[in-house]
Parts: structure tokens; sequence; C-alpha cells
């Protein structure tokens, strides 16, 4: 535990973990967990053993009710004055850069790597395996499938720039009143038969 960390009550600390100076751990936060780590033999579950842990650099603030598990083999990385909300989950193997922002609830499955300065609103998700680049804006509740390999901004699900979603958005919005002149059409046409 580097210099001049606030770990608040009932916050948890696996063993192995290492935190750079200032870190802040508000409470109900727990880092080290086991990863979500289990593989198949016919039909039965095994767990996988995870034997790495997690490294925290300088000026980290996770909010209450943050997980942040251990890596499989290797570490879990959390980057120098990321900030965290409260409910946030970070799986196993993840590298999070440096200056990122999670809003409450944001969540990223194992082996993803999210770069410096993204920011995730809140209940965004991204999936396991990943790689999604710097600068990168997600909007509340976005869910992240594929790579992000252009900074922006980004929303929705499936994900997409902001712009082209926004667009979306205002199309769904005249979808009923188009069905329904189109049905009318149809009707009058088959009428006309």
């Amino acid at each position: 535990i580097g210099r001049s960390c606030v770990i608040y009550p009932n916050a948890t600390l696996y063993h192995g973990v290492q935190l750079g100076d200032r870190v802040i751990a508000h409470a109900g936060v727990v880092i080290g967990s086991d990863g979500f780590g289990y593989a198949r033999e016919g039909t039965t579950w095994l767990k996988v053993p995870q034997l790495g842990t997690v490294v925290v650099e300088d000026d980290v603030e996770f909010g209450a009710g943050t997980a942040i598990d251990r890596g499989t083999i290797g570490n879990t990385r959390i980057g120098a004055r990321t900030k965290m909300d409260n409910q946030c989950h970070v799986a196993h193997n993840c590298t999070i850069g440096t200056d990122v922002v999670f809003a409450a609830g944001a969540k990223v499955a194992g082996s993803t790597s999210v770069g410096d300065r993204c920011v995730f609103g809140g209940n965004a998700a991204a999936g396991g395996h990943l790689t999604i680049v710097a600068d990168v804006r997600l909007g509340g509740a976005t869910v992240v499938l594929r790579d992000l390999l252009e900074a922006g901004d980004y929303m929705g699900f499936p994900v997409m720039q902001k712009r082209k979603w926004m667009k979306t958005q205002h199309a769904m919005q005249d979808l009923l009143e188009m069905r329904e002149a189109y049905l009318l059409q149809k009707r009058a046409a088959a009428d006309q038969n």
C-alpha cells in the first residue's frame, strides 16, 4: 500500500494487491477477488485458479461497492488517476489506462484493454477480450461487443458512433407512423385490384 492511501470501512484488499500512492477505496470496495474463471469438463464447470493480482497506480479512486478482480495468471491493472463511481466492476486480466472515468455501474469483462482518457457513462459495459483505444467516450447504457479502434463518442446497442445513434433514435420515433402509412397504401392497392 502506497503513501497517503485512504481505505474506508468494509473495503477489502486481497493478498498480493498493490496500491500506488493516494489511492482512495470507499466503503465496500473489493480489490483482488477471484475473477469469474471456469472451464467446462463434460457437464461440470471447474474453477480455474486465479493466480495473478491487481496493480493500482497512483491517485486512483474507487466508489463504494466497486469490485476489481485479480488476474488469472498476469495482473489486472488500473492506470494512474483513473476514477470509478459506485458499483463499477473490472474483471480479471483487464488493463485500464490512465485518466479513465467510469460512471455508476460501468463494467468491463475479462481481458479487455481500455485506453487512456476513456469515459464510460453510467451502466456502460464492454464484453471480454476487446480493445478500446484511447479517448473513446461511451454514453450511458452503451454495450460494446466489438473492438473500438477509433477515438470518439459512441452510444447504444449495438454500439455505434453517437451521431449515427442519435439519427437512428430519431428515425425510430417515426417507424410506427411509417408502418401505418404503408399498411394503408397496401390496403388501398388491394382494394383497387
